[in-house]
């Protein structure tokens, strides 16, 4: 019974940091003081966020390093803005059909999962670039370079504009709550622990007749359909769509680097990584180099992969435990 007692207290000490997480996001903008300068810059963060939470279980739980996430996010976007303009779909039921059309697009890379490590890495990279290409010669669908302009907005739902900077953040902190929380189910389950078997050794784990392909195939479609999501929001938000950004390597490089900050491993990491990298790249990084501030960002990754591999969350969690013992 007491060791039923000390096994809940960790499960219970991580859910009450995930509805603390969401909790201090919610309430951000009100503590900072919401102007929309500011709004918009968490927007963009929390789409950032919620790339960088599917990449992260796709290479955590996974064991599959992705360059191509763009892919996900352009076809997410466009789906979304088709299916609303064209067949007019309502948005908030278009943006998870678009979802499910990036799920359905990355079925074309499932034979990419016979390779491994950069191999793999390197195949998905390919396919984005293949989608970005589709996007920009079907101008008869997509408008080619020229884009979309023309297709709804964010609705207003009982009263409240989602439309609004306001809105449209609220709604991103429940998107990226609820694909935080399909990631904690996932990963406490019997597929979560078989996928961490299969990291260990995928070997053993087909001796004993788990189906590691087939595992890892889900966890593909699962992080395609995430990051669908997000840019379908996003595309509905900036009210704007052209292949060249929807399909930009930065939706594939900045989750990553987001990721392994933050700590991809943990829940958090991501999401926590996500706004700190892409508020010190706005704020700080841009006013000390307008042209190029990137390459802040590559100079901080390298140095929290020297200082602590595990990312933030892990330097916190290491800290902690030395303020522990030190109290001892």
């Amino acid at each position: 019974m007491a060791a039923s007692s000390s096994s809940s207290r960790p499960q219970m000490g991580r859910n009450a940091g995930l509805v603390l997480g969401v909790l201090v996001l919610a309430a951000l903008p009100l503590v900072l003081g919401a102007s929309n300068y500011l709004l918009g810059l968490f927007i963009s963060a929390l789409i950032l966020a919620g790339i960088s939470l599917a990449w992260a279980l796709l290479g955590n739980l996974g064991g599959m390093v992705s360059f191509g996430h763009a892919a996900f996010f352009g076809v997410g976007a466009y789906a979304s803005a088709l299916i609303s303009a064209r067949l007019g779909v309502p948005v908030l039921l278009a943006i998870p059909l678009a979802g499910l059309c990036a799920a359905l697009c990355s079925l074309a890379m499932l034979p990419a999962l016979r390779l491994s490590g950069p191999y793999f890495a390197l195949a998905i990279l390919a396919y984005a670039q293949i989608f970005r290409i589709l996007a920009t010669e079907a101008t008869w669908l997509t408008g080619g370079a020229a884009g979309l302009q023309r297709y709804p907005g964010l609705p207003t739902i009982f009263g409240f504009d989602l439309s609004t900077r306001t809105g449209s953040y609220v709604l991103l902190v429940l998107l990226v709550a609820l694909c935080a929380l399909a990631y904690v189910a996932i990963r406490r389950s019997h597929v979560g622990t078989a996928l961490r078997a299969i990291a260990e050794s995928e070997d053993a784990t087909r001796v004993v007749g788990v189906n590691s392909v087939m595992l890892k195939a889900w966890m593909l479609l699962l992080s395609a359909f995430m990051t669908g999501l997000f840019g379908a929001l996003n595309a509905h938000i900036i009210g704007f769509l052209d292949p060249d950004y929807a399909f930009s390597g930065v939706w594939s490089v900045m989750p990553i680097i987001a990721a392994i900050f933050g700590g991809y491993r943990t829940i958090l990491g991501p999401v926590a990584g996500a706004i700190l990298i892409y508020m010190f790249d706005q704020v700080v990084a841009k006013s000390l180099i307008a042209v190029g501030h990137q390459i802040l960002l590559g100079i901080l990754l390298a140095v929290m992969i020297l200082v602590a591999p595990n990312g933030v969350l892990g330097l916190f969690k290491r800290a902690k435990g030395g303020n522990r013992h030190a109290e001892a």
